[in-house]
């Protein structure tokens, strides 16, 4: 019996694994069974770095954080510097707080006299 290649259906099928395949090396642009294991790889990886990225920034922002903290002595740490944000009402997410460190300190450690100020003398909430 003769081989059947299969047509049209099977070579657009093909056609769109190598256009996803278009930065691999090797056997992997080559080679159709090579394409579809990579393909597969690499989404698996994409989806996997998605949520290590996420994690990532927190850690880098909560570094930033910290060491902008720590440089002046507004406060001994980090978690004592979330905490009296909470209990002062004022919710600023770590990326923002990371930015406001770098790009303008003054307003950050207003930001921390002020909390200081309202948790020494000023009125609890």
């Amino acid at each position: 019996m003769t081989r059947a290649t299969r047509g049209y259906t099977a070579r657009r099928r093909r056609t769109k694994m190598r256009l996803f395949a278009l930065n691999f090396r090797g056997a992997h642009l080559k080679h159709t069974r090579a394409i579809i294991q990579q393909k597969i790889r690499a989404l698996f990886s994409a989806h996997r770095d998605r949520d290590r990225q996420k994690r990532h920034f927190r850690r880098l922002w909560i570094i930033r954080i910290n060491a902008a903290i720590r440089e002046r002595g507004v406060c001994n740490s980090y978690s004592r510097f979330i905490h009296d944000l909470y209990k002062r009402q004022l919710l600023f997410n770590r990326k923002i707080l990371a930015q406001i460190s770098l790009s303008n300190r003054n307003c950050l450690y207003m930001i921390s006299n002020d909390i200081i100020k309202n948790s020494i003398g000023g009125n609890p909430l």
